[in-house]
């Protein structure tokens, strides 16, 4: 049965708080250890966050044992109604820094919002102090959260570890999205533009060019999830590079497949070849930009290899 916030008496209120600070404790070392690897500057962040936490549990404990004996009842969040549940850090462990710092945030203005109530119910006065205080610690740690020491600033720790956050980016998004763009944009252009030729059909070329498109997609998606782990090679989980390669590739076949909704064959046509100049430009930027391609080889490879698949369907559907 869950208990009502407003029914909890000093004496739960502490139980609670302490249950509560174990937890939090706990999560913050789980965010250390998953992020010390890579990112270690924050993990000593949540090091420290966790040490801190251990030293509120301490006083509470503490002050229950002056009060109330030595025995704690175990009172959790989720018995408690209305109270706002931990998501599990076991969810949250492959996110970035920033990102695991913002949930650090959130716990932390969940803790101040809970002890500013706590202190407000409480009538006994010791205990009413230390939930004030602590209310007051937590508010100075919700901007802790989301900062780095001096030191680490100095030590170039955080440039690091940015520089570490970009090569991830790049590893488990960019690579997998661009490969997929680039199947899907020339790929698709041969099978498109050999129907859009040999039956100056605007919707028969339309349907070939959505099958292409999104048959490219589900053979990228599988054949990117299943060809690595990603566990030696840092790429992140199979499944979110093989989604966002198919849908990549699946977008990047549709781009100059809709302009064959146009009912005009020439306007048609003429649209989807502006579409396939615009898709190739995009593809050597990003090589460019996140690949660290040079910027004439990168285009000169993709152009050629674009006009090269575009004239092979041109010739064929028009033979």
């Amino acid at each position: 049965m869950s208990l009502h916030f407003r029914d909890l008496d000093e004496a739960r209120l502490l139980a609670l708080a302490v249950t509560a600070e174990e937890e939090d404790g706990r999560i913050y070392h789980d965010f250390a250890e998953a992020l010390r690897a890579n990112y270690p500057a924050t993990a000593e962040l949540f090091d420290r966050m966790a040490e801190e936490e251990s030293g509120h549990r301490h006083r509470l404990i503490d002050l229950y044992r002056a009060k109330f004996g030595e025995h704690i009842p175990l009172i959790r969040r989720q018995d408690v109604k209305g109270f706002l549940q931990r998501r599990p850090s076991w969810l949250i462990a492959s996110l970035r820094p920033e990102k695991a710092r913002e949930e650090a945030a959130l716990m932390e203005i969940e803790a101040r919002h809970f002890y500013e109530a706590a202190a407000q119910q409480s009538t006994d006065a010791a205990v009413r102090q230390l939930l004030g205080d602590l209310a007051h610690e937590e508010q100075k740690h919700e901007a802790t959260a989301t900062s780095v020491t001096a030191a680490q600033e100095e030590a170039g720790m955080v440039a690091n570890e940015q520089e570490t956050a970009r090569k991830h980016f790049v590893l488990r998004i960019v690579q997998p999205g661009l490969a997929g763009l680039m199947d899907g944009s020339v790929s698709t252009l041969a099978p498109l533009f050999a129907a859009a030729f040999a039956t100056g059909n605007t919707l028969e070329t339309f349907k070939v060019g959505l099958a292409a498109s999104v048959g490219a997609g589900i053979s990228m998606g599988f054949a990117e999830a299943m060809s690595d782990d990603g566990k030696l090679s840092g790429r992140g989980t199979p499944w979110l590079r093989g989604v966002v390669c198919g849908v990549m590739t699946t977008l990047g076949g549709i781009g100059h497949t809709l302009p064959y909704l146009i009912a005009d064959f020439h306007t048609a046509t003429t649209v989807a070849i502006a579409v396939v100049a615009l898709e190739l430009a995009a593809i050597s930027w990003i090589r460019w930009r996140y690949m660290d391609t040079p910027f004439l080889s990168a285009t000169f490879q993709v152009v050629v290899g674009g006009v090269l698949v575009f004239l092979a369907g041109w010739w064929i559907g028009a033979g």
